[in-house]
């Protein structure tokens, strides 16, 4: 046998072959798609995200013939006062909004988590009502409330509506619901076996609230201050609306670009509110590695007893703040139905008439609704793909880990940065992708990338969830891996896929800094278009347009809930025992 083998070299020739095809057998079949993905994905998040940013930063380094002049850009602009009264305004706005918006969503989450008061679902509503409608509409409300010629405007004392005042309650409305989602999940679950061992040692509720409930929350909480200020910081429509000549960063770079047509400038601008965005993403990224899990198996839901002093402040708290959510988002409705504020307050439809009312007509609406539609339907195949491919793959971890690394840097780019950088990447006629600029594709692009990061972790908490075992024994099986991301992923993840679809297309409709930039005559979104009729005075036109995308987003949370009861019903059977 042995002497057979040895004059027959064919027979170990054959045998590497076979080898050889097995190998690229395996590679074929699964490891060749995922590479494929990776590096579409990888090109993608190149082109989309990488290339933009550095266009601007090579931007914010040139003249405007486009010669390079070093750092001559940033000295003269740290040279100007208005820069440094910009750069305390943004921040003194930043704090007092978060200090603010931390306390009232801390107080509201505690209610509904820890009190045994009535109508939690109700309220629950209310709170996290703002975010269906986009910025722009609690600063329309808030004229009409406490203008000139508002019908509240006493409750101020005097003091202007237009400037600090009039954008930092404009944000705390805006920011609230997004801190109160946060705080509510970070709240929501506790061990009452802790609460337990308080009252055993007669430790008074107040001093349990100190050493028990508060530092079980902090990490939450110190999420939900980073987020907030992070979303007043990059901001652009309330200070624009309701600011006055009370400047900020955002509305510095509106003007640099827009009002004076100077591209380095609003590069420079750019890169300086980058800076505290990426401060802010880099201590939350701290924070999310810091927290770690004070729940496990041995653990015992902490379920409130009642109390009657206690629901009753937490029952006035809550109720306190939904009249003013009411207040603020029916005012906006109420404004959108008079014929002309404040003069004539007779009620009627006409603001709806948008063909009368804009060159645009009805199209901005339209295109705000193709915008969100397109943006759901590929933005959460790519992220949900993306994401399987990065957390499941079987090979290529560096590419992975790199890839990982590039989905979470969308979060850390505001809005009016990301736009900015499109106009000066794409805007070339020697770049091939020039032929998407001012189209609807365009707009879609941008707002995959720009809300990006939180499909992307919405999914790889879903993902994350699926045991590995699951994974483990297709490989043995020899089971190709888009069969078992079809039959297994697919519907296990079906919920969370929604999630991220309705996320998408209601941020899609609300947004206004990621698009005020780059869009064309024929893609106006409603969002921008609230903003030009504002600033043409046409006040009431510009509330009916924001109310008809508050209803739109409305509506779609509404069948995102209809239909996620449904799914979960029909996919979701596994996780009842």
């Amino acid at each position: 046998m042995e002497f057979s083998t040895m004059s027959n070299p064919t027979m170990k020739v054959s045998n590497s072959s076979l080898g050889a095809i097995g190998w690229v057998s395996r590679l074929s079949r699964d490891n060749v798609v995922l590479f494929t993905l990776l590096t579409l994905l990888s090109v993608l998040m190149v082109l989309f995200i990488v290339m933009p940013l550095w266009a601007m930063m090579v931007k914010s380094v040139q003249n405007s013939a486009g010669d390079f002049v070093g750092l001559a850009n940033f000295a003269n602009y740290f040279s100007q006062a208005a820069l440094w009264q910009s750069l305390g305004n943004t921040f003194k706005i930043g704090l007092l909004v978060t200090v603010v918006v931390g306390v009232l969503s801390f107080g509201y989450a505690y209610a509904l988590t820890r009190s045994c008061m009535p109508f939690k679902g109700l309220f629950y509503v209310l709170g996290t009502a703002p975010i269906l409608a986009p910025s722009l509409l609690p600063a329309i409300s808030l004229i009409f409330l406490f203008g000139n010629q508002g019908i509240a405007k006493e409750l101020l004392a005097g003091h202007s509506i237009y400037g600090l005042i009039g954008i930092s309650l404009g944000l705390i409305f805006w920011t609230f619901p997004h801190a109160l989602m946060i705080m509510t999940t970070s709240l929501r679950t506790s061990d009452a076996r802790l609460y337990e061992a308080a009252r055993a040692l007669k430790t008074s509720p107040f001093k349990t609230f100190f050493i028990v409930t508060l530092p079980a929350a902090k990490y939450g909480l110190i999420s939900t201050l980073i987020v907030v200020f992070t979303l007043v910081v990059c901001d652009f429509g309330v200070p624009k609306v309701i600011g006055g000549s009370y400047n900020v960063l955002a509305t510095d770079i509106f003007k640099q670009v827009v009002g004076q047509q100077n591209f380095s400038m609003g590069a420079v601008t750019s890169i300086v509110l980058l800076i505290p965005a990426l401060f802010a993403f880099t201590a939350d990224r701290w924070v999310q590695k810091k927290q770690k899990s004070l729940f496990d198996t041995r653990s015992v839901p902490y379920k409130p007893e009642p109390n009657p002093v206690r629901d009753g402040v937490c029952l006035v708290f809550c109720t306190l703040i939904s009249c003013a959510v009411i207040a603020v988002l029916g005012m906006a409705v109420y404004g959108s139905l008079v014929t002309f504020w404040p003069w004539n307050t007779a009620l009627t439809l006409n603001n709806y008439n948008f063909a009368e009312m804009s060159t645009y007509g009805w199209s901005p609406y339209f295109n705000s609704l193709s915008l969100a539609t397109w943006t759901a339907i590929i933005g959460t195949a790519i992220i949900f793909v993306g994401a399987y491919c990065i957390e499941k793959g079987r090979a290529f971890s560096p590419v992975r880990q790199v890839m990982q690394m590039l989905s979470v840097m969308p979060m850390a780019v505001p809005g009016m940065v990301l736009g900015l950088g499109y106009i000066f990447y794409f805007n070339d006629v020697n770049n091939p992708l020039n032929v998407l600029y001012g189209s609807m594709a365009f707009l879609v692009a941008n707002t995959v990338v720009h809300y990006y990061t939180v499909g992307h972790m919405t999914a790889l908490t879903a993902l994350k969830q699926i045991p590995a075992e699951i994974e483990a024994t297709a490989a043995s099986v020899k089971l190709p891996q888009y069969k078992l991301f079809l039959k297994v992923t697919l519907p296990v993840c079906m919920p969370a896929i929604l999630d991220i679809a309705s996320y998408l297309f209601i941020n899609a409709l609300t947004t206004t800094s990621a698009v005020v930039f780059i869009y064309s005559t024929d893609t106006i979104p409603a969002s921008v278009s609230v903003l030009n009729m504002d600033d043409a005075g046409q006040t009431g036109s510009a509330a009916a347009m924001a109310v008809m995308i508050m209803l739109s987003a409305a509506v779609a949370k509404l069948l995102h809930m209809t239909l996620g009861k449904w799914l979960e019903n029909r996919t979701q059977a596994w996780r009842n025992r």
